[in-house]
């Protein structure tokens, strides 16, 4: 039998370097039964590489992993997975085109007769589901699926291999605020039934709501721990990134100026040919940041594509500066003075197989001061990476390290900086904050503010409702493809935007407007 005072995991003195960089320096950290462990850290901080440390997929410079008080030499996952550990990854490892069965078994197939036994393995996923709370449909494809389905079915690939440890590397990240709260209502039924789990993250509040315990690490050393029921926010943001942090946004009153973009009737359709956008119309005026509220799937990513030029539209118009800009390239977009923060950094913001200083010449490399004639010029590449990176404190050993070597926060902090850095008449930004730890928030909402007050539209995209109240001076709520009303900021709520958002009658503005909570 177990002994109840032996940690299920335990990480002693465990150091890992890469060439240039320390990720992690002699951390020290344990997990028990039955217990959520949060790990606390700003992008960067080595939090993913310490926990892909424990799971095998990288090897420790210095220090050693026990799983219930005995030594263990991960070769790889697999070794892992063996002594009863699984990980959900914040990028998901799934195949779109095959079902969720397919996954699951993927690595671990079994036969019978000589055939794939997809029956057993149903059935258990079923069980599996059903126990958790999952929901999962084995014969759905995942490609198919919500991302909060999709990460339902990572924890049930974890859990069809009898893992007992869960480690969830930012878990909550591509979360919509209502998958959030199903998630940890699983995450609490997993502890219930004796599993341990640690939880990455650098989400305050839900480690508050959460956690058991916190640890918490800066730049790779764990700097202290944390009671969640004795800890206030603040304190957690000032452990986590050694200064005090600024929860508000300093923003003065709008100076609106002509319209710079005017989306008239404007109808999309999705990669399947339905219509996610009908006869949307709105504008967005020069020094004003317009905030558009929504539920994820109201059309929001079709709107987003159709206007950088990256979809096209089966309707309307869509007026930047006065040019019609249907039908015309992303580059032509570009042209015309636009920035594009996508939703997805992985699909549409970054290559990951390029360097840093490539990722920020992305939408510039064939201008002056970037080439010459046909000619790439390397040394004001360099020179603009670097000024770049250290303004927007992008954590890598250099910028000649490939993006996908970059934690997700700082992936996200290569967009931004690619595309605020220059001269903008309208900037759209799609869940610019994704990913981001609280000082890295507050810096990237100073910048947007900074954009509108040197007199650029901005249009604002955001499952974060706070986000969207703490910065947008107009607001318009997206409702199954079409903007349903607009209203000024100060006569906005939570309520009021929640009911539209539900496709509910306008309970009309509130006496008082809410006072913007910490978005963290």
């Amino acid at each position: 039998m177990q002994d109840e005072r032996v940690p299920v995991l335990e990480v002693e003195g465990v150091t890992k370097r890469f060439p240039g960089v320390v990720a992690n320096a002699d951390v020290n950290f344990a997990l028990h039964r039955g217990e959520i462990h949060c790990l606390l850290g700003e992008n960067g901080a080595g939090k993913s590489t310490l926990m892909n440390v424990v799971f095998g997929l990288y090897q420790p410079s210095e220090g050693r992993i026990l799983v219930n008080g005995e030594p263990q030499r991960f070769a790889s996952s697999r070794d892992a997975i063996a002594a009863g550990i699984g990980m959900v990854h914040q990028h998901f490892q799934l195949i779109p085109v095959l079902t969720v069965v397919e996954n699951v078994i993927l690595g671990v197939e079994t036969s019978r007769r000589g055939q794939l036994d997809l029956d057993t393995a149903r059935e258990r996923i079923t069980e599996l589901s059903q126990a958790y709370g999952l929901g999962v449909d084995p014969d759905a494809l995942v490609g198919s699926l919500s991302v909060g389905a999709q990460q339902r079915v990572e924890l049930i690939k974890a859990l069809y291999r009898d893992a007992d440890i869960l480690i969830l590397d930012e878990p909550t990240a591509v979360l919509t605020p209502g998958e959030v709260d199903e998630f940890f209502e699983v995450v609490r039924s997993l502890v219930d039934d004796g599993k341990s789990i640690v939880f990455i993250t650098h989400k305050l509040r839900e480690v508050l709501a959460v956690a058991d315990r916190i640890t918490v690490l800066r730049r790779g050393r764990v700097v202290g721990s944390a009671d969640p029921s004795t800890s206030t926010t603040a304190e957690l943001a000032e452990l986590m990134v050694g200064r005090a942090v600024s929860f508000q946004v300093p923003k003065g009153p709008a100076e609106p100026g002509p319209v710079v973009l005017d989306v008239a009737g404007l109808g999309v359709t999705d990669d399947r040919e339905v219509v996610t956008v009908a006869d949307c119309s709105f504008r967005v005026r020069a020094g004003v940041i317009y905030g558009i509220a929504g539920v994820e799937g109201n059309g929001q990513r079709e709107l987003v594509e159709a206007i950088a030029g990256m979809r096209d539209a089966a309707d309307g118009h869509i007026h930047i500066d006065g040019t019609d800009i249907v039908g015309m390239s992303p580059r032509k977009v570009e042209r015309l003075g636009v920035g594009h923060v996508p939703e997805d950094r992985n699909k549409h913001g970054v290559v990951g197989a390029f360097t840093i200083t490539e990722n920020l010449v992305l939408n510039g490399y064939y201008r002056s001061p970037f080439s010459r004639g046909w000619v790439m010029r390397r040394e004001p590449m360099v020179e603009q990476a670097e000024r770049l990176v250290e303004a927007y404190d992008v954590r890598t050993p250099g910028t000649e390290v490939t993006v996908s070597t970059l934690s997700g926060g700082n992936q996200q902090k290569v967009v931004v900086a690619r595309e605020l850095s220059r001269p903008l008449k309208l900037l759209i930004v799609a869940q610019p904050t994704r990913g981001l730890d609280v000082g890295s928030i507050e810096f990237i909402h100073s910048q947007i503010v900074a954009k509108r007050d040197e007199g650029c539209a901005v249009l604002l995209v955001s499952a974060e409702l706070d986000e969207i109240l703490s910065l947008a001076d107009h607001i318009g709520v997206l409702y199954r493809g079409t903007i349903v009303a607009e209203m000024p900021r100060d006569e906005a709520s939570r309520n009021r935007l929640g009911s539209l958002m539900a496709g509910a009658e306008d309970p009309g503005p509130p006496e008082q407007p809410d006072a913007v909570e910490e978005m963290v």
